[in-house]
């Protein structure tokens, strides 16, 4: 039913011929009678061998705006194989949706590829990109959606469920109206009218329906409803009818207007139309913010980015409507966007104009903080379908709601479905790069960890061949990164994940050391990799020249929580040699001290002793010249690794 009126928002007059022919095959399809021109252009093409383009676009899109999506594809190809790249935007679009509409998804993602590389258009690139990837995660994940269509339905057009206090208000085609003989050549269906239905709290069923409203049905269309929190005004869609007798515009085209009006003991009162209705366009499925500050709605009026457009006007306190604002290219496309929402700082609509599973596709777009809104993200099944899926409401809690479909499997044209949600897994992927200390070169193969409060691992990866890491873990969290890799130390960062932004957290990178540039190797011993710790004369005070050197050895010990050590301290010959003993031995165990205060466990220190001039490494003993230089390489603290 959406092709109704989304596209050109028309009401057509009935054309009867006895016989068809071409030039009345044309008329038919001219005064938007539909249904009954693709059965006329079928009978006509199976009798002409060069049917014109103009005739193969008529009967493309006579199927295509009643939904007959398979026979639409049909003449869609058959316009593809006549003009190929010449297509325009709009005929490539119903092209490819017909296509997704059958679930031919190779083949609509090839022309889709083809139609955007001869566009060039690299933001049109990167949105297919984008959604072509959130599309396919969603295949991946489970839904959050469960729905459930309603026995309430009919075999008519039945859609657009509205709250309304503790009832639903819904659009149908149902014949039950004094106006019910009176059919839309369109789909040879009766016309629509708004009802109102109880709600089962219990299962979300509807049921008792009637006519909402009386005094608003006409025998044209009255459609999409929205209501004030009060309950005591309402927006609607309909005809644009003046003393009776519909206005319509230089294509013979009657337009679609919105009407505001206050409701009182069950009657419409008041019923005036908004300034931006116009005898030229059309604008219709209006939608007001939960604080009615905001009334959102679709139209096809000039300066638009396709056929239909999401606008939005403010409303003052005192009911002062400003200028409509295009909701701009994020969220408008070359095709139709329509049927909006908006709760919980959250815009839902339906768009074919994204690249989605087929015709219809419902979008949801966060309201940001400067005034903008989101990229838009599909819904995914069951929400979507390879068919229609629109009119989608959520109460509230975000927990419950109703959309409309006319997917395989209802019970007629359109169906209303309600839908429960389940409770989202937030989550936000951490991502950034591991490199090198010494060379800051990217380190591959670095296993990244992420741990909550507990330590419980809540995910775990790897770096690729960049060096280049993501790890999805939960929202609301203080999550501790370590990044380690064999032969190399560890690193550690603490970030702290958002309550509800689900985006990525980029940027948090590591450095890892590896194991052989912090150590030197001779004769089979491997000692931590520093220059002589230099203490004053006399003195076994840790001076700042040696907190330099003694920084790297609790780094390695940091890094390498396995490694233990020994420390051996020693002297030049100069002085007593029992003097040097005790000097190297206060040294060493001053130097150990030091290590401990900067929490490393003292069992990681297996002894701490200093050897005097015992073991000197150059001639320089007792009685034999030197320079300070030679006496220097005497004057040294080792640290041995004993263990790894």
């Amino acid at each position: 039913m959406k092709k109704l009126y989304i596209l050109s928002l028309v009401l057509s007059f009935t054309v009867c011929f006895a016989q068809t022919n071409l030039k009345k095959a044309d008329a038919l399809f001219k005064n938007y009678s539909y249904a009954d021109a693709s059965k006329a252009y079928e009978e006509i093409l199976q009798n002409i061998k060069k049917p014109s383009t103009q005739t193969i676009k008529n009967a493309a899109d006579s199927y295509y705006f009643i939904s007959d999506s398979r026979n639409a594809l049909k003449w869609y190809r058959k316009l593809y194989e006549v003009q190929g790249n010449n297509l325009t935007d709009i005929y490539y679009l119903r092209y490819i949706q017909s296509m997704k509409a059958v679930m031919d998804y190779d083949e609509a993602n090839r022309v889709t590829k083809e139609y955007l590389d001869k566009k060039g258009d690299k933001n049109e690139i990167n949105r297919y990109l984008a959604q072509k990837k959130q599309m396919d995660s969603l295949s991946k994940t489970k839904s959050l959606y469960e729905i459930k269509d309603l026995d309430i339905n009919t075999s008519k057009s039945d859609f657009g469920a509205t709250f309304f206090q503790d009832k639903i208000v819904f659009t149908s085609a149902r014949d039950t109206t004094k106006f019910s003989e009176k059919l839309y050549t369109w789909n040879n269906q009766p016309f629509l009218n708004l009802y109102i239905a109880e709600r089962n709290q219990a299962d979300a069923s509807l049921f008792n329906e009637t006519v909402f409203l009386p005094n608003v049905m006409t025998k044209y269309h009255e459609a999409t409803a929205t209501f004030g929190a009060d309950g005591k005004t309402i927006y609607y869609t309909t005809n644009i009818v003046k003393k009776n007798k519909l206005v319509v515009d230089e294509t013979k085209t009657n337009n679609f207007q919105i009407i505001k009006g206050a409701i009182v003991d069950n009657k419409l009162e008041n019923p005036q139309k908004v300034f931006f209705n116009s005898d030229d366009y059309s604008v219709g499925h209006p939608s007001l913010s939960e604080d009615g500050e905001w009334l959102f709605f679709a139209s096809d009026m000039p300066g638009g980015y396709g056929e239909t457009d999401l606008y939005y006007v403010k409303i003052a306190a005192d009911g002062t409507m400003s200028s409509p604002v295009n909701l701009g290219s994020k969220i408008n496309t070359i095709g139709n966007d329509l049927f909006p929402f908006f709760s919980n700082g959250v815009l839902y609509f339906s768009s074919d104009g994204h690249y989605g599973w087929g015709d219809l596709d419902i979008y949801e777009s966060k309201f940001l903080s400067d005034g903008s809104f989101s990229d838009p993200r599909n819904l995914g099944a069951p929400i979507n379908s390879n068919k229609d899926d629109f009119a989608f409401i959520i109460d509230k809690t975000g927990r419950f709601g109703y959309m409309s479909s006319n997917r395989e499997g209802g019970k007629g044209d359109d169906d209303i479905y309600s839908f429960t949600k389940g409770i989202p897994v937030c989550n936000q992927t951490i991502s950034g790069i591991a490199v090198d200390r010494k060379t800051k070169l990217p380190l591959s193969d670095v296993v990244i960890m992420g741990y909550n409060s507990f330590s419980d691992i809540l995910g775990e990866t790897k770096t690729n061949y960049e060096g280049k890491y993501a790890l999805s873990v939960p929202c609301g969290k203080t999550v501790k990164m370590i990044a380690a890799k064999p032969n190399y130390s560890s690193d550690e960062k603490i970030v702290e994940t958002s309550i509800q932004n689900e985006g990525e957290i980029p940027n948090i990178n590591f450095e890892l050391s590896n194991y052989d540039d912090l150590v030197v190797k001779k004769k089979g011993v491997e000692k931590v990799d520093v220059k002589p710790i230099y203490f004053d004369y006399d003195k076994y005070d840790i001076t700042p020249l040696a907190i330099e050197e003694l920084t790297k050895v609790v780094f390695i010990m940091q890094k390498f929580p396995n490694i233990r050590i020994k420390i051996e301290s020693h002297t030049d010959s100069r002085g007593k040699d029992a003097y040097n003993l005790k000097l190297s031995d206060n040294r060493a165990k001053s130097t150990r001290d030091y290590i401990i205060s900067q929490n490393i466990d003292a069992s990681r220190i297996e002894s701490a002793i200093g050897y005097g001039e015992s073991r000197l490494i150059n001639k320089c003993k007792n009685g034999v010249k030197c320079t300070e230089e030679e006496h220097l390489l005497n004057r040294r603290s080792d640290f041995i690794i004993i263990q790894k």
